[in-house]
């Protein structure tokens, strides 16, 4: 197993816990709502997490569904996974929507999402005129669900 990564918090409700993994093996941080709400089907609504996250340069932290949620009622996140950059200061917030077909209550201390820290390799974009086609996939220009039949 690799040295965790540092990454101080700011916990802005005290009375929320901080993020944690479940068990020794997980890749997510379960993170909790701050605030209740009601989500009709279709809708979709930020929820406050009461955290402030410092990433390290080189990383990114991907907010993705809890697959629980997602199974039982059909809650995911909207753009999913959520990116936070390094340079993010301000409070998580979880962008929820309810793909299900019955209205669903978010309650203050619910696990609504899960804390992924990556790591972030930087693109160095060259411009050219065009590619040098005879190193190309097969798949040229092919592409949304093209199978080149």
């Amino acid at each position: 197993m690799h040295e965790p990564i540092p990454i101080k918090m700011v916990r802005t409700d005290k009375e929320l816990p901080l993020p944690a993994y479940a068990f020794d093996s997980d890749a997510g941080l379960d993170i909790y709502s701050a605030e209740s709400s009601m989500l009709s089907p279709g809708e979709r609504k930020p929820f406050a997490t009461g955290l402030k996250i410092a990433i390290p340069i080189g990383y990114e932290v991907q907010v993705r569904p809890r697959s629980g949620l997602a199974f039982k009622h059909g809650l995911s996140i909207v753009n999913t996974p959520g990116t936070i950059d390094a340079g993010f200061r301000g409070e998580i917030k979880v962008i929820l929507i309810n793909h299900g077909n019955e209205s669903y209550e978010v309650k203050r201390g619910d696990r609504i999402a899960q804390l992924v820290l990556k790591r972030v390799e930087r693109a160095e974009i060259q411009e050219v005129e065009d590619f040098d086609h005879t190193d190309a996939s097969k798949r040229g220009e092919g592409g949304y669900g093209h199978t080149g039949r």
